[in-house]
């Protein structure tokens, strides 16, 4: 039967192109952005991320639990403290490159363009 026949998801009929949406709709916000961007090294507790994003705990938690929900950050528990991390490596590519697209939106040679020697110069 078809179960066992393999989607290409990368066609316009696949139909992984609504959960794709839906992976959109979870990082169209400036705040769960900033938290992967924190989550790229590894992972941090809610307090070490609510610092680095300078939000409230309270805030962080409820974007990293809507974040859990759409399974872009997976957690570790130690005692009564939990850490996030990325769940896997696509979250922080799909990041990296919408921070990519916006610089191209606001410089005619995008940072990333530039070799180590022409940033560091």
């Amino acid at each position: 039967m078809d179960a066992d026949k393999q989607v290409c998801g990368r066609l316009p009929d696949s139909q992984y192109v609504e959960l794709a949406v839906e992976v959109f709709g979870m990082l169209a916000d400036a705040t769960r952005v900033r938290i992967v961007l924190a989550l790229r090294e590894g992972e941090l507790s809610v307090n070490q991320l609510a610092e680095l994003v300078e939000k409230s705990p309270a805030a962080v938690s409820q974007h990293l639990a809507k974040m859990r929900l759409g399974r872009l950050v997976s957690t570790r528990q130690d005692g009564t403290r939990i850490f996030y991390r990325l769940a896997n490596e696509h979250a922080r590519q799909l990041v990296s490159d919408a921070i990519f697209q916006a610089e191209h939106a606001l410089d005619q040679t995008p940072r990333h363009h530039h070799t180590d020697a022409e940033v560091s110069a």
